[in-house]
């Protein structure tokens, strides 16, 4: 039995927005969420126009790497020719069974048992002698 009653908490009270408050917090919501969007789109357009100022540079300089390209493939292209060819002549004249043939041609020298055949008109010397007129100044 106390005689001093008990303290209680206060009691909270809830503070009642008058309607008058309530548009005005929208109007600052979709002020700010117009804000927030606007910045977006700034900076997405600044992130863009720094992307195509990139691309307008690097175009020029990959077609110039694509005919250095072209270019390139070009001079493989007859260096693997060449290689061909070359290998070619490589195999012929390494090759034992072709060894004789080859020295032949190389040395200028015929075998013995062979002829030289000419083909075409040929002139004796004395002929075209006789047929140029001599010519005196």
């Amino acid at each position: 039995m106390n005689a001093l009653p008990l303290p209680q908490p206060p009691e909270s009270r809830k503070p009642r927005r008058s309607r008058a408050q309530q548009p005005l917090r929208r109007q600052v919501r979709s002020r700010v969420l117009a804000a927030e969007a606007l910045i977006k789109l700034s900076v997405n357009a600044l992130i863009s126009t720094a992307a195509i100022a990139a691309l307008t540079q690097l175009i020029p300089y990959g077609v110039t790497q694509q005919a250095k390209l072209k270019e390139i493939q070009t001079e493989v292209k007859t260096a693997d020719t060449r290689v061909s060819r070359l290998k070619a002549a490589f195999n012929r004249n390494f090759d034992p069974h072709q060894a004789s043939k080859v020295a032949q041609e190389q040395a200028n020298v015929m075998p013995p048992d062979s002829r030289m055949v000419v083909l075409g008109d040929v002139e004796p010397p004395a002929q075209t002698a006789q047929a140029a007129p001599a010519q005196n100044p």
